[in-house]
């Protein structure tokens, strides 16, 4: 069998891989691909948006299945342009897809179906935000310092109530002589301003537990988890007015910040059968000890110890189990991979979102663990016979971390050279998964390096090791190996598991 890889990343590359090993398949391709699955499979230069260039191209070279990596070509009905086409492939239809595209969608279905998430409200215009955000109880006493015609305490039950006493004893109209202050006090300690906009900060620095996230996809960067009011007001502005996410920003969706530790699980489901994968934990944050920006994931390991045989068994009868019959009922069946992001809470699991592809890099330290033939599970799906499927895993634990680009996820330089992957692969149980890279264009033999970066996330150094503190030295010891200008990693995945296994 001939099989197409749809997509550019890490997490296609380490698909291309596993595809490549199993012994039913001829040949593996990869639209567009990377400088990674260049070099591992062969690489077909059409763009996963372009839906009938893919169609085209599995039908002139007999492509037996095709399997989607990335989520925008799923929530734009690829899937469902290739089974009109009598082709087979792997992954959500498009209604089925909106449960990624859509988180309102999302959060809705949940509620319907009882799966335990946090509150949450829907917005479609920012002033209506900005409203409920600046509605939130601070609890703050407002007093005026010199003379002035506001009475002299105001007890500010909420953020607006309280600038709106500040803006007024503050007002020079309002002042019948020079030099009023404003005193705000916070649970017994004191400050004292004599502008609105340094009392205005203030206030916007109250602690805050919400979060921020832009309704449709916005390369896992629309979210934002705010721990003061300014931070909200600041989402609010990025997604809503100065739409940096496009029209994935013309809802947004307002949540209560849960409190626990974060995991995912991913389980194929041919929409009758469910199979958990092997459990792994991701890093979002761009910075050692999940400080800076979110990214789309800096790193992972396989297994976690916080998904138990008992909180797997819970996750599966209250949320995977739920929300399957849930877009079944609802005449979506879903086909694919489902991916739901959780959190462990004092009250048991809660979903902080569903993702309907493989996740990345999670995908990379699975597929390092998978024994079973990846081709006979995806090909189970799409026949919906994934009962008659048993995955087998290797218990050594994996770990990956992301080399990125300076300044990811922000703005970052392109086509820097990078050197020694090649003596990275040959350590011992490391492979290189190339994300953002591609070949250098010049076709000059021997030129040095020939692999430049492409991208925001460049390599997913990944390892395997008898423990998980020797699968964590490996990948480091790659990544060390490595050499490209610019580079950045984070220094702490898996590193707090490592410790308390030692202690």
């Amino acid at each position: 069998m001939k099989v197409l890889v749809i997509g550019r990343g890490g997490r296609e590359h380490a698909l291309c891989w596993k595809l490549k090993q199993s012994p039913r398949v001829t040949a593996v391709y990869c639209a567009p691909g990377n400088a990674g699955t260049a070099l591992d499979v062969q690489n077909v230069p059409i763009e996963p948006g372009d839906h009938r260039g893919l169609v085209q191209f599995a039908k002139r070279e007999g492509i037996g299945l095709t399997v989607v990596g990335p989520e925008e070509p799923l929530t734009k009905g690829v899937v469902d342009l290739f089974i009109r086409e009598g082709l087979r492939i792997f992954g959500p239809r498009q209604d089925a897809a909106e449960l990624e595209g859509s988180k309102v969608f999302a959060k809705d279905l949940m509620r319907q179906a009882g799966i335990p998430t946090a509150d949450y409200r829907i917005f479609r215009g920012a002033p209506d935000a900005e409203h409920y955000i600046l509605s939130r109880e601070v609890a703050l006493i407002v007093r005026s310092r010199g003379r002035s015609t506001i009475r002299n305490t105001i007890h500010c039950r909420t953020a607006a109530e309280t600038l709106e006493a500040v803006e007024r004893i503050l007002d020079p109209r309002e002042m019948l002589s020079p030099g009023v202050q404003v005193e705000i006090e916070d649970r017994g300690a004191r400050k004292v301003f004599s502008t609105i906009a340094e009392a205005r900060e203030f206030v916007l620095s109250c602690p805050l537990g919400l979060v921020v996230k832009a309704d449709g996809l916005a390369a896992g960067k629309g979210v934002y988890v705010c721990s003061t009011l300014r931070q909200a007001l600041d989402a609010i502005d990025q997604i809503m007015v100065r739409r940096i996410y496009g029209q994935a920003g013309d809802r947004v969706l307002i949540e209560e910040k849960l409190d626990g530790r974060e995991t995912s699980v991913l389980a194929l489901t041919d929409g009758r059968t469910i199979i958990p994968l092997a459990s792994s934990q991701d890093y979002k944050r761009a910075l050692d000890g999940d400080e800076g920006p979110n990214t789309g994931g800096m790193g992972a390991f396989s297994p976690t110890p916080m998904v138990t045989a008992d909180l797997m068994q819970n996750v599966e009868r209250e949320i995977l189990v739920p929300i399957v019959h849930a877009l079944k009922r609802s005449r979506r069946p879903f086909r694919g991979v489902l991916y739901a992001g959780l959190m462990l809470t004092n009250q048991g699991p809660k979903v902080l979102e569903f993702n309907v592809r493989f996740g990345d890099p999670e995908t990379q330290v699975i597929l390092m663990r998978l024994k079973s033939d990846i081709l006979d599970a995806l090909e189970a799906v799409v026949d919906e016979r994934l009962d008659t499927i048993d995955l087998q895993w290797d218990a050594r634990p994996a770990v990956t971390v992301v080399m990125a680009a300076e300044g990811y996820p922000g703005h970052y330089e392109r086509n820097r050279g990078i050197q020694n992957i090649a003596a990275a692969d040959r350590l011992p149980d490391v492979k290189v998964f190339h994300a953002g890279t591609k070949l250098r264009p010049d076709p000059e033999v021997g030129r040095d390096p020939r692999i430049l970066s492409d991208g925001g996330r460049v390599l997913n150094v990944t390892a395997l090791g008898d423990d998980l503190a020797q699968a964590r030295e490996r990948a480091y010891e790659a990544v060390r190996t490595i050499r490209f200008p610019g580079s950045v990693y984070r220094r702490d995945i898996a590193e707090g598991i490592v410790e308390a296994d030692g202690a």
